[in-house]
């Protein structure tokens, strides 16, 4: 009966993701026409109010420049029975330009790039921003990394996984203690091989998860 349950959760929750999916898509569409009307409005909001702009604008940059370089996150990491590290304290979540020194690598949470990271099943090959990696993280997403100590058949599994899997993306990261990483905002799980079972475990719980700042957030319409 366990069994029975898990599966129709289960089930459950893809259709749900789907429809997340398909929404999200009828979004960018809307979005698309919307960008070329508010690009006129914008434009004529310039010509009509430009010094109120200014001075608008002058005090976002003020307020982004003091959160610049840090995080703002407060806390530590505690590992719980399944292997999964929750971090116990606060997770910024401001908007910021720049490059933002986190606590935890790679990070879960904490200030970030206005422009999130394309997680819709993305696969990179090369290094991404952290900055825009965890606003992909605030979307709901599962971020996985892995260094070069990772197998190959591995990386290809992992790869295929997250291909399948709306609300996830994958990279190499460097600067990490274990060879695969798994990522989503405020919760992290090391492992050594695609083929433990915490693997799909923690796909099932943090993809869209109780987790997420912003459930059924955009994961495509940012930036590669």
């Amino acid at each position: 009966m366990g069994s029975a349950k898990n599966k129709a959760a289960s089930a459950e929750r893809k259709a749900r993701i789907e429809q997340m999916r398909r929404a999200e898509q009828a979004r960018e569409r809307r979005n698309r026409i919307l960008t070329i009307a508010a690009s006129t409005v914008v434009v004529a909001g310039l010509i009509v109010g430009g010094v109120v702009l200014v001075n608008s604008q002058s005090d976002k940059s003020d307020s982004s420049s003091d959160a610049k370089g840090s995080s703002g996150d407060s806390g530590h990491f505690t590992t719980g029975s399944d292997g999964v590290r929750t971090w116990t304290g606060k997770l910024s979540r401001t908007h910021v330009t720049g490059t933002v020194s986190y606590p935890m690598h790679p990070p879960v949470g904490g200030n970030h790039n206005p422009v999130w990271l394309n997680c819709n099943g993305n696969v990179y090959t090369k290094a991404v921003k952290d900055e825009n990696a965890v606003h992909a993280l605030e979307h709901g997403a599962v971020w996985v990394t892995y260094t070069d100590k990772a197998a190959k058949s591995d990386v290809d599994k992992l790869a295929a996984k997250v291909k399948q899997t709306p609300y996830s993306l994958m990279s190499p990261y460097t600067n990490q203690t274990s060879p695969i990483e798994l990522s989503a905002w405020g919760h992290q799980l090391s492992v050594t091989s695609a083929d433990d079972p915490k693997v799909a475990k923690f796909f099932e719980t943090y993809v869209q998860g109780k987790q997420t700042p912003e459930p059924g957030a955009s994961c495509t319409g940012g930036t590669m």
